[in-house]
């Protein structure tokens, strides 16, 4: 079983209030506002951190959220090894549809990782055939292998030019945030 933990939250709120000083004597005479006194009260909200556990392996039907992202179930999944173009960027859309065509109708497989990439589990998908979904993705063109994460398992399948083509994808796993996000 894999646990994942979500973020602990803590948010400090601090309120001021001012505070009228009582007088001593019973006096009928006003106090000027630059005399009151400050009193601060502080509020800690915190929230227990949420743990979801998961098989080790998922199967059933998918539904695609973008190239690299799946849902099977109520868990969206992220095909490790791969990067493929957000749907904002240049080819997204088609890379979306392309998974969609070849996921369509077909039990998923999906084999967990100990990793989470944005709050997603990473997974290894294999179609009823045993086709690795991140791997029919790299010979398509439309996804490029991310050897920092799946050390080079895909790049031997991807077609010449590809790294042009997906220049902002390109750029992200470069590290140049600022060329990705253009």
């Amino acid at each position: 079983m894999l646990g994942l933990i979500r973020r602990i939250f803590r948010v400090r709120v601090t309120s001021t209030k001012r505070v009228q000083p009582k007088p001593s004597a019973p006096s009928y005479r006003r106090i000027k506002p630059s005399t009151y006194t400050q009193v601060r009260r502080e509020v800690r909200v915190e929230t227990t951190a949420v743990v979801e556990t998961y098989p080790s392996t998922i199967t059933g039907k998918c539904h695609v959220i973008d190239g690299d992202t799946i849902r099977i179930g109520k868990v969206n999944l992220r095909l490790a090894g791969i990067d493929a173009p957000e749907l904002n960027h240049p080819w997204g859309n088609k890379a979306k549809w392309e998974l969609i065509s070849i996921c369509k109708g077909k039990t998923i497989t999906a084999k967990l990782n100990p990793e989470i990439s944005y709050d997603r589990p990473v997974a290894t998908c294999f179609l009823p055939d045993g086709t690795d979904l991140s791997a029919e993705m790299v010979r398509r063109g439309l996804a490029l292998d991310w050897p920092k994460f799946s050390g080079g398992m895909y790049s031997h399948l991807e077609p010449d030019g590809v790294r042009k083509k997906h220049w902002k994808a390109a750029a992200r796993q470069r590290g140049h945030m600022a060329v990705f996000h253009k």
